[in-house]
């Protein structure tokens, strides 16, 4: 059987608007701060894998002559927002195979102040970019039925639930936005740091029902990275290194399968219920057993299905689990203590393994005054549409 995958050292740059750097800079300063949290260098690293979106083709190689080449495999990896959590996988699978005892995974993005391409604007090839701001805050038609663009197709997921499951008040979701913003003036790092009241929150400039600005996460710079590392190798590291490892109990990459609805509005739901599931069986635990959870909260109506997705509350009862007041950082499973998308922000190929660092750094105790007390079991999500849906469990556990 093969060995247990562990986290060995994982570093994320501060997200926001980094003026004086590329998404390259960016990439090395986190691959460099997780090869030093690792407490290794590059020299015992065995495969890379290297996630961007709007660089280079061969951002991995360049990352290379930058912090070092030694000959080994580099995997350049895409997979919409899901890109760093699956170049993370890729590095996992290499370990998991025998194929490197250490394996580095980084995602990295330059997004303040350029924005991105729309889908239809990719494939036409014109070159038109969407203003800068909250992530794809667009048009004046989002949330119209047949829109392409992320805060439409996010607007109609959340009403899509509020009408299989009853009405959602437009006051929920906007609850949900706040938690979020309340939660980020714990955390040093993120891009947005200001505490938002509900009114604030509900009068803002209306993106696509009911989504507002603050509901919406935001562009910016950032990067985060990964060592990861076979349990037999861990075995030979220093004591300290050993106990700040942490245990990844499951890794689950999915799409979608084929339903009828997805070939009309993106599907969200079905492989985030599906990675879920499997991560439960893979790690052995159960919902109830979470410490805390980091979800894609691109949107606030996001956040709210993806509750019922990750069976963290029963089918159809998402906004009874958020009103008990579960989802706070001082509930019974706190979710997004980082401030979530809305707030930390989200530079797209970065966020998957950024929210593996916030989950691993409340499990090593090291979240300062966001800590989670007693945390032992976290699980991080995110979603990529086109699609791809990343879930990972991780642990604190002692090495065998």
């Amino acid at each position: 059987m093969a060995d247990d995958v562990w986290i060995l050292g994982i570093h994320m740059t501060d997200f926001g608007k980094h003026k004086d750097k590329d998404a390259l800079d960016l990439g090395v300063e986190a691959a460099t701060g997780a090869l030093r949290d690792a407490g290794v260098g590059v020299e015992d690293i065995g495969v890379l894998a290297a996630g961007n979106l709007l660089g280079p083709d061969s951002f991995g190689q360049l990352l290379q002559k930058q912090i070092g080449q030694t000959g080994i495999p580099a995997y350049n990896v895409a997979n919409a927002c899901a890109t760093g959590a699956t170049a993370l996988r890729v590095a996992i699978m290499a370990v998991k195979a025998g194929e490197a005892d250490m394996g580095l995974a980084v995602g990295a993005e330059k997004l303040a102040g350029m924005g991105l391409l729309t889908g239809n604007e990719r494939a036409a090839g014109n070159g038109t970019w969407v203003p800068s701001g909250r992530y794809g805050a667009v048009a004046p038609l989002d949330g119209l039925v047949g829109t392409e663009t992320m805060p439409g197709v996010f607007a109609q997921i959340g009403m899509e639930y509020a009408y299989r499951h009853g009405e959602v008040a437009f006051e929920v979701f906007a609850r949900i936005s706040e938690k979020n913003h309340a939660h980020s003036t714990l955390n040093p790092k993120a891009a947005y740091q200001k505490r938002f009241s509900l009114e604030e929150i509900m009068n803002d400039v209306m993106i696509a029902y009911p989504n507002t600005r603050p509901m919406c996460s935001a562009n910016c710079d950032g990067a985060a990275a990964a060592v990861v590392v076979g349990e037999s190798k861990l075995r030979t590291l220093t004591l300290e290194q050993r106990r700040r490892a942490v245990k990844i109990s499951a890794s689950v990459l999915t799409s979608d399968p084929y339903r009828d609805g997805c070939q009309v509005l993106p599907d969200i739901n079905t492989l985030t219920r599906q990675a879920a599931v499997t991560a439960y069986e893979q790690a052995g635990v159960d919902p109830d057993d979470l410490d805390l959870v980091e979800l894609h909260d691109c949107f606030a109506t996001a956040e709210l299905v993806h509750y019922d997705n990750l069976q963290l509350c029963e089918p159809g009862g998402a906004v009874d689990f958020f009103n008990s007041g579960a989802t706070w950082r001082d509930g019974r499973t706190p979710v997004n203590v980082s401030g979530g998308l809305q707030s930390k922000g989200h530079p797209v190929s970065a966020t998957g393994i950024a929210n593996i660092w916030e989950i691993a750094t409340h499990l090593r105790g090291e979240a300062g005054d966001r800590q989670i007390p007693d945390a032992k079991v976290g699980l991080a999500h995110v979603i990529g549409l086109g699609s791809a849906c990343g879930v990972h469990v991780l642990e604190k556990a002692a090495v065998a």
